[in-house]
């Protein structure tokens, strides 16, 4: 299998770093191909701006840059800058996407998300497919990139307790809800549990080879792991164009909770 690895760590000697680096020798020594795309050690650019298109492509009819009608046009005209470009054929080359990151306030570091922000093009990731009062668009479980598995690897300072139900932070599915479902699902593919370290500053070798045997086992999972049971827009559960939920379905629940169908919902972590 193809397993594309995207990561951000200012710091290769980091808890993070460790992680990465045994990601990619488990999975190779499995007989699995590993592209990794390191954004610190890449330099990547963070800021979608105008610098990424030619002005043809940037600036829309009235001289206004529009973001998303710029990267949609490079895309068609193939002139998106060469970085995104190679980023995005290492999405559609994967199998799997394994994202790994320290949680910085409560989501990835702005690195990251500037990579979700030049590389998810309008066209590649979302403006996908027919958008009428029946169908609104290849996305949340269709799209680009469905038929792919996606897993978070996250490192926390924070106690697990600090991520439970009652803890101050909140729980972890709830802080990790826009990430597995606004970007990882929304675009098509298959989100698994995440694997989370919490405690990263109490890591001594005892328990960094626990995370290891653990980590180890949730990559010889990958393919079979049950992804987590989001709705599918176009399921059946969502009223179109409105797209909200049929009023008979879970017509007591509502935020993040009831986005997920109960009988198979839940979140596996490291300790």
């Amino acid at each position: 299998m193809n397993v594309f690895l995207l990561t951000a760590h200012p710091e290769p000697r980091s808890l993070n770093g460790s992680l990465s680096r045994f990601i990619v020798d488990h999975l190779e020594s499995q007989g699995h191909q590993v592209q990794v795309s390191d954004l610190y050690a890449m330099q990547w650019k963070a800021s979608l701006d105008r610098d990424d298109f030619q002005p043809a492509d940037a600036l829309d009819a009235d001289g206004h840059f529009n973001p998303s009608t710029a990267s949609g046009h490079a895309l068609q005209r193939g002139t998106q800058p060469d970085d995104i470009a190679a980023e995005q054929a290492k999405l559609l080359w994967a199998d799997a996407v394994i994202v790994l990151f320290p949680l910085w306030w409560y989501s990835m570091p702005a690195v990251m998300k500037g990579w979700f922000d030049r590389v998810y093009a309008y066209g590649f990731a979302y403006g996908v497919g027919e958008h009428s009062d029946h169908r609104w668009g290849e996305r949340f479980g269709e799209g680009t990139l469905a038929g792919k598995r996606a897993m978070l690897v996250v490192t926390t300072g924070g106690w697990a307790s600090h991520y439970g139900p009652r803890g101050i932070n909140g729980p972890i599915d709830d802080l990790l809800f826009p990430i597995h479902h606004g970007m990882l699902y929304y675009p098509g593919m298959s989100v698994l549990p995440p694997y989370v370290v919490h405690r990263t500053s109490k890591v001594d070798d005892a328990r960094y080879a626990l995370i290891q045997a653990e980590l180890g086992q949730r990559l010889n999972a990958l393919w079979h792991t049950e992804p987590i049971a989001y709705r599918a827009q176009n399921g059946g559960d969502y009223e179109i164009p409105a797209l909200t939920l049929r009023d008979d379905v879970v017509p007591d629940l509502t935020g993040f909770a009831a986005h997920v169908t109960p009988a198979t919902s839940g979140t596996v972590t490291g300790t």
